[in-house]
């Protein structure tokens, strides 16, 4: 899914994709950021970090569960989004124009599988009313 593999220097990763829809500069946020190129393509979602080819993250559709969109201002801005998978959790990213990527993304999730984040908000009421239904 990601990693890091022992390569020689001038070694790149394979991609998993056939056929590729869009390649987009993006950002990884997963650890440290990292910037790089985005490639959503058939088989899979992929981040690949522009200073270490050895870096890299890929994604295959049937691993994602969801896909998380940080929206702001009635879909004005989009900072970021992630990717929940059934065995590494949430992978966050973000790119110059997530609404493109997130249209790409949805002609191979469904898009019933792509939704808003929480606001800052309802984390909170929901943080207050986990702690007084404790209480009970």
């Amino acid at each position: 899914m990601f990693g890091k593999k022992k390569k020689r220097k001038n070694d790149r990763v394979k991609s998993m994709n056939t056929q590729i829809d869009l390649v987009i500069r993006g950002t990884s946020h997963i650890g440290m950021n990292s910037f790089g190129q985005i490639m959503v393509g058939n088989k899979a979602f992929e981040f690949y970090d522009e200073r270490d080819p050895n870096n890299f993250v890929q994604i295959p559709w049937d691993e994602v569960e969801l896909v998380v969109a940080s929206v702001y201002f009635k879909g004005k801005w989009i900072p970021r989004y992630g990717f929940q998978t059934k065995k590494n959790g949430l992978l966050n990213f973000s790119s110059k124009n997530p609404k493109k990527v997130l249209r790409a993304v949805r002609v191979y999730i469904a898009p019933e599988h792509i939704v808003r984040s929480l606001t800052f908000f309802q984390v909170l009421k929901r943080g207050i009313k986990a702690i007084f239904e404790q209480k009970k």
